[in-house]
């Protein structure tokens, strides 16, 4: 007799389950964002390390490739593409010579902010599967239970990156005529 909670049937199950969901669901994600970021010849993977750049402000290539969920290689060699545009740069910190950081430029800052002001929601297929239950219920959905798994497989210091992120784009962003913009941080300061 087995000491598990679960039977094979489940487990099996719930796997099938979760994948396939999970497939159909990334399939749809993954052609909505290239789409948003045609305009500015970027991929996903180069558009997600200026993502985490931007929030994590200094970000070592192996909190990018954590964070990013891609391997060292690939976030390093997709983040020399963004330095050889000019949108990111490298960097050694005095203290730590066997890590390689990156900042983003002026330049990729601008392209970041700007791809945050033509987002469309409604040119989002997951955004607009998730709209009849903000209208059925006032919210969209939290996906709390996906939040513990993936908390369960990458960790603590995955989600707090995760929250991090949308933190600041609660803290430091305003919308303006259906457009997000950063807030003006002369201005904040000012007050």
């Amino acid at each position: 007799m087995s000491d598990k909670l679960y039977t094979m049937k489940e487990a099996m199950l719930f796997s099938q389950r979760i994948a396939q969901l999970s497939k159909a669901l990334w399939k749809s994600i993954e052609k909505d964002w290239q789409q948003w970021i045609k305009p500015y010849d970027l991929n996903i993977n180069e558009h997600h390390i200026l993502w985490i750049s931007y929030h994590l402000k200094g970000a070592s290539i192996s909190d990018v490739a954590k964070f990013g969920v891609m391997h060292v290689s690939t976030a390093f060699n997709f983040s020399k593409k963004l330095e050889e545009r000019g949108l990111l740069q490298f960097s050694k910190k005095e203290n730590d010579k066997r890590n390689t950081y990156i900042q983003l430029t002026a330049e990729g800052e601008e392209v970041l902010l700007k791809l945050m002001e033509i987002y469309d929601p409604d040119k989002h297929a997951a955004f607009s599967g998730a709209k009849p239950l903000r209208e059925l219920y006032g919210k969209f959905p939290d996906i709390i239970e996906i939040m513990a798994i993936v908390r369960n497989i990458y960790g603590d210091d995955f989600m707090e990156i995760f929250e991090k992120s949308f933190a600041n784009i609660e803290n430091d962003f305003i919308e303006d005529e259906g457009k997000l913009y950063k807030k003006d941080i002369s201005l904040q300061e000012s007050v």
